[in-house]
């Protein structure tokens, strides 16, 4: 049973002044949780909140489309590709 659950052993240790403690402790209460549970929840979502954003890639319509339909039908590759793509394979063996 220990195998599946996600043990917590990494620790985080944080100062921060008295007045932010108790507004720490005081939205807590508010959110009937420990102040752990809502300092690691919110800093959780604000790290999501920050990962997508620097990694989710958002496109307009029309530019959508393009990279669609050349997924779907990938045009034939010109000489240029052809010559990169032998290069590549020369340098890494493939």
């Amino acid at each position: 049973m220990a195998a599946t659950q996600n043990l917590k052993q990494a620790r985080v240790h944080l100062r921060l002044d008295f007045k932010t403690k108790r507004k720490l402790e005081r939205a807590a209460a508010y959110a009937e949780t420990t102040m752990s549970a809502f300092v690691l929840g919110n800093a959780v979502a604000a790290a999501d909140r920050v990962i997508e954003s620097h990694e989710q890639v958002v496109l307009a319509t029309l530019d959508w489309d393009v990279l669609h339909n050349a997924l779907l039908d990938p045009p034939e590759p010109n000489a240029t590709l052809q010559n990169a793509a032998k290069r590549y394979r020369r340098r890494v063996g493939g």
